[in-house]
């Protein structure tokens, strides 16, 4: 451990002396992001035009609101940020992105929900922090969170499209980008600026607090950043049954049968789980972080770097009646030790999970050569993640992890714009106990990119490549796996009016299977699963083509895709109806598969006056996933359809809207159909500083009509349904 370590620890130190050293050369205070006109007023805002290319050239998935349109390969893109993410806030990244188009969420339980974008999760999904990986095990199983706290975030970028490859071939599906100020992100006008959010709802009884200061050091170039979060919920709120009809009736003819047998205890415990209503059991979660960070501007160039602890214990909630009915697929009979394999597996499970992180950013102004500037990005992890069963320890998850990139932007050329850069990731993984999964892991990787684009017209190209080299061993197991792979993309764009862009992109993807998927073989207590890998998969391919268009008609602002992906060798977790140690058995698979979706949003005003605007926004979104032997693909979310109004005055923005999701009856085999629900929601926002947007008081309804809902992209969606009537209030304050 101590080896990995400093190996890691001497490529970081490596990556910060050539920053150190660039720093020294070169005369630059620029912030890796674009400038805020509203906390810096020392720096002009951007062009338009300069603004668009820092976002396409400079190859980071560093974008903002306002040139979101411009963007072309990155053509399904959202950001997040300042009411909206008030409004949205949640516990979980997936869940605070759940209402945006194209998005959904694994919602295993309040404690851990990782986004889904476009049908796709887990490993084809990129989680980071600044451009960079949250470095943590959030990947391996869907009931780990993922270590980000969005309470502390300044906004969240949500990227689909084929450009996102250049951050990883696991980005098949899209990348979430968080962006916070762990790392200063600019020189403060003000000598000292503090960003402060609180707020509580009813659902979950829940408690949440989140602060910042970023602080000038004199004129010294130097800025100082601390911040800290903390959140605790109680158990779940639900309307109705906890448990889905289904699964009640199964429980309730489970009681039946213990009955007829004489087992009047475990008959009564099936009856009152099939009766649990109101709340969902073991599903409270208590949450703090604390980060620290300082950055050095000079001219044209930055250097800054990162501490930071996250901390979160949650419990996961268990399947009722889990054991009683095994092997009734087998026609297996109950063996005289079930009660007590049942009375252990009823110790409630949590989960308690703790990273430490460090960070590094470098922006180096490089001249007027070929390139403009180097940037350098950096993250180190050591996460420890152990799961409890009742008070005892049951299984450690350890990951030490690195991942680091260099990137250098070109100087503009007439019509030539591009970037080029070389990423590397190191995960050291090892689970510990008696239900430890997955094997001790490796994982090492290197890659090269580049991003280019030509035109200065109504058309442009624009093209990108990735190299990745993966290395995979489990010396447990005497296994050791290595893959080359070769990911491409391009894309066409032409700009049919002054406000309207239209285009289409092709990609061609390939990437190694992950660890999990090449190594699991054991129970899995979290989850209640068996899951058992496959150290042959082959690599994952697939071909990807998206029509899109987004701008502004009419008064009416749009932004509309289209995709289909084509897999070879789609490398997926299938239940298989059996069962090993009274858990069901989960397979990693491969066969091909497609995938097919449409995602849009438009938004209008209805009604504008000088100190009035009424207006509405209209989303949806729909993926279709099928495997070559005709089945579908599990989990897959439904039709999604959202419409809402939106009254605006100098101080108060007040907004109601409808979300609708319909039933999925598209399932894999051993799969359960969900039913369809709408949810009404409403909120009203105030500001009580007239002229500035520094204070926000925010009050929140949601699911008005206490609706149950299932997530169909959920594991656990047979027992735990969406919050029911849940009131709240929030305050933010930027000062």
């Amino acid at each position: 451990m101590l080896y990995r370590l400093a190996n890691s620890l001497r490529f970081v130190g490596s990556t910060v002396s050539l920053a150190a050293l660039a720093v020294g050369s070169q005369a630059y205070a620029q912030s890796a992001e674009p400038a805020d006109p509203a906390r810096d007023a020392e720096s002009p805002p951007l062009t338009d035009d300069l603004h668009d290319r820092r976002i396409n050239y400079q190859g980071q998935i560093v974008v903002s609101a306002q040139g979101i349109r411009d963007l072309d390969l990155l053509a399904g893109t959202d950001v997040v940020e300042g009411e909206e993410l008030q409004r949205n806030l949640a516990g979980q990244i997936g869940d605070v992105l759940d209402s945006q188009p194209g998005v959904s969420a694994s919602g295993f339980a309040p404690g851990a929900s990782r986004p889904i974008l476009r049908g796709f999760s887990g490993e084809r999904v990129k989680v980071l922090i600044d451009g960079i990986g949250a470095i943590d095990a959030s990947n391996t199983s869907d009931d780990h969170a993922v270590s980000i706290d969005p309470l502390t975030a300044e906004r969240i970028e949500v990227l689909r499209g084929p450009a996102v490859l250049l951050f990883g071939s696991q980005a098949i599906g899209g990348a979430v980008n968080v962006i916070d100020k762990r790392i200063p992100l600019r020189l403060p006008s003000e000598s000292v600026h503090f960003d402060f959010l609180a707020g509580g709802d009813t659902a979950a009884d829940q408690r949440e607090i989140g602060g910042s200061v970023d602080m000038r050091l004199g004129n010294s170039g130097f800025v100082f950043h601390a911040d800290g979060s903390w959140r605790e919920t109680d158990d779940l709120e639900v309307p109705g049954y906890t448990v889905a009809p289904a699964l009640r009736a199964d429980l309730l003819a489970d009681a039946a049968e213990e009955t007829e047998e004489g087992n009047l205890e475990e008959a009564e415990e099936l009856r009152e789980a099939a009766d649990q209503r109101g709340f969902v059991p073991n599903t409270g979660t208590e949450t703090w972080t604390a980060n620290a960070g300082l950055a050095f501007f000079r001219n044209d160039s930055s250097l800054g770097f990162s501490f930071g602890v996250y901390d979160t214990q949650y419990g996961v909630p268990g399947r009722p009646g889990a054991g009683h009915h095994h092997g009734e697929e087998e026609g297996e009979e109950h063996d005289e030790d079930h009660g007590a394999e049942e009375e252990e597996g009823e110790e409630a499970v949590s989960i308690g999970l703790r990273q430490y992180r460090a960070d590094l950013r470098g922006d180096i102004y490089l001249g007027e050569g070929l390139f403009e500037r180097l940037r350098l990005r950096a993250g180190y992890s050591d996460y420890t993640h152990t799961e409890f069963e009742g008070d005892e320890i049951g299984t450690v998850f350890d990951v030490q992890g690195i991942e680091a990139r260099a990137e250098l932007i070109q100087n503009d050329s007439g019509p030539w714009r591009g970037s080029i850069g070389m990423q590397y990731y190191f995960r050291d993984f090892e689970a510990i106990g008696a239900e430890a999964f997955v094997a001790p892991n490796r994982t090492d990787q290197f890659a090269m990119f580049a991003l280019q684009e030509y035109g200065t017209g109504p058309l442009q190209v624009e093209g990108s490549l990735r190299y990745e080299n993966t290395h995979t061993e489990a010396n447990t197991l005497g296994i050791t796996r290595d893959f080359d792979t070769f990911s491409g993309a391009v894309g066409l764009s032409y700009e049919a009016t002054p406000a309207i862009r239209t285009g289409i992109n092709l990609s061609r993807v390939a990437r190694a299977p992950a660890a999990e998927e090449l190594f699991s073989s054991g129970p899995h207590i979290a989850t209640q699963a068996f899951e058992i890998g496959d150290p042959n998969l082959k690599q994952e391919k697939a071909w990807g083509a998206e029509l899109f268009a987004h701008g502004s008609l009419a008064g009416a602002t749009f932004s509309l895709a289209a995709y289909r992906t084509w897999f070879d060798d789609f490398i997926y977790l299938s239940q298989t109806g059996a069962e090993e140690d009274d858990l069901p058995v989960f397979v990693f698979l491969q066969q091909d598969a497609t995938y097919s979706g449409i995602e849009g949003e438009v938004a209008f005003d209805l009604l504008e006056t000088d100190n009035f605007t009424l207006g509405t926004e209209l989303l949806g979104e729909y993926v279709h996933a099928k495997l070559d032997d005709d089945t579908f693909v599990p989990r897959i979310p439904p039709l999604h359809l959202a419409a809402a109004l939106k009254a605006s005055t100098g101080d108060f923005d007040v907004r109601g809207e409808v979300e609708w999701y319909d039933e999925q009856n598209d399932i894999a085999p051993f799969e359960t159909a969900t039913d369809g629900y709408t949810f009404v929601n409403a909120s009203i926002a105030w500001r009580p500083l007239r002229g500035t947007n520094s204070v926000t008081l925010l009050l929140k309804a949601d699911n008005i009509f206490d609706v149950s809902g299932r997530r169909h992209t959920s594991f656990t969606k047979d027992f735990v349904p969406l919050a029911g009537r849940n009131f709240s209030a929030s305050l933010r304050a930027s000062f």
